[in-house]
């Protein structure tokens, strides 16, 4: 989508699966009453007869969704993110990943940028304990048109499938032609002085730190880590050897999200002076503007934390 205006990344949701619908893919979608919120409506309303309600039963939806991949259809599930891997846990390990089922976990609503419905709905484990998971694919897409491909790789590669989609509405970074690719990050600006890693929304705010950076003389490179399982390992290897330092902005917990496993990948590989943003405690209730700035994960925030980290490393 390219009319200047700001979309969340769920919006692309139901749009998306009625398109994959109209082009033959044989997609189903399971909700969990939550339809309207997820933007799983207009796949709903478009395709009545690929669309299930379990109701408030997270637990069904995984397992309804399972169920429909054995008969051969490709099997979406909505949700809040904070239901759709906590409550349904075990069918998601047990059911889906352990027998390799073609089933895609594409929740919305996930991380502080949920604002005001607070921390009991702000997933910020959820990245974590998918990429646990063996055969499941983790995306994180950081616009409309980036998660409009994320879906549609997710319904034409088999396998499970965990794409992780927002409330708030955020600027474009991609143009409607983007074509991505499982296993891939994507230099969007190119730095020397430092590596600024993000996904999901923190990919504007980490542009919009860098433009500030650079006035101050600091250059730092940009990268969007859509595909955070299978990780990029050589585009951010080449990365950190070029700049030498590495900071991670994710809206999840610092301990198992996109910066835990590229901390993982630099310490094998490369070790590289590096600083963790994101999550260290729940989130709580309060306008997005507010939590981002509380939490230091807006553009001033990464500009304050980077500027800090290489006076450190200088």
């Amino acid at each position: 989508m390219a009319d200047g205006k700001k979309h969340a990344t769920r919006e692309a949701y139901g749009k998306t699966l009625a398109e994959l619908a109209d082009e033959g893919i044989d997609v189903v979608a399971v909700d969990a009453d939550l339809a309207g919120a997820t933007k799983l409506d207009a796949f709903r309303d478009a395709h009545p007869d690929r669309f299930v309600d379990v109701g408030i039963a997270e637990q069904d939806m995984m397992d309804v969704a399972a169920g429909l991949s054995l008969t051969g259809k490709v099997a979406f599930t909505g949700s809040f993110a904070v239901f759709a891997t906590g409550r349904c846990y075990d069918q998601i390990r047990n059911t889906v990943c352990d027998s390799n089922l073609n089933v895609k976990v594409c929740p919305t609503h996930a991380g502080i940028t949920v604002g005001e419905d607070g921390a009991t709905h702000q997933a910020l484990e959820d990245v974590g304990m998918m990429r646990a998971l063996p055969q499941m694919t983790v995306l994180v897409p950081a616009d409309f048109n980036a998660t409009r491909a994320a879906l549609r790789l997710a319904a034409t590669t088999y396998g499970p499938f965990y794409v992780r989609m927002g409330r708030l509405p955020v600027s474009q970074v991609y143009d409607e032609g983007f074509s991505p690719e499982v296993g891939h990050a994507y230099v969007l600006r190119e730095g020397t002085d430092v590596t600024i890693a993000a996904c999901g929304v923190e990919v504007g705010e980490a542009l919009a730190a860098a433009d500030a950076l650079a006035d101050e003389g600091i250059s730092a490179e940009v990268i969007d880590v859509f595909s955070i399982k299978p990780l990029d390992a050589g585009t951010l290897l080449v990365s950190a050897r070029k700049t030498g330092r590495v900071v991670s902005v994710e809206e999840h917990s610092v301990a198992t999200g996109m910066g835990a496993a590229i901390a993982t990948l630099l310490s094998e590989n490369v070790p590289t002076p590096m600083h963790l943003m994101g999550m260290r405690t729940f989130g709580t209730s309060a306008p997005v503007a507010t939590l981002l700035e509380h939490f230091g994960l807006d553009a001033k925030g990464i500009v304050r934390e980077t500027r800090e980290f290489l006076a450190e490393w200088s």
